[in-house]
């Protein structure tokens, strides 16, 4: 049993400072941001040719695409077409 009351928590969790503006953006953009990166395995999957044009350039498949290739994203979409 925790020895703090629900009340205690919420008053210690508003004594906490703000979340980076960063982290809010990023957590907003997530859901998203995950659902495109699904969308284009699943394309590659079905779609050699896109797969191949995605394995030879991914930086600039996804620019066509309209997804911003930062790397997280970049990093992403390989490690999951290698395990494809």
């Amino acid at each position: 049993m925790s020895k703090y009351d629900a009340e205690t928590l919420a008053r210690l969790i508003g004594m906490l400072p703000p979340a980076p503006v960063g982290w809010v953006q990023a957590a907003q953009e997530l859901p998203a941001a995950k659902a495109e990166i699904d969308q284009i395995v699943v394309r590659a999957q079905a779609d050699a040719e896109f797969r191949a044009a995605l394995l030879a350039d991914l930086e600039t498949a996804l620019q066509a695409e309209g997804i911003e290739p930062e790397p997280r994203v970049v990093d992403k979409v390989r490690r999951l077409l290698a395990n494809d």
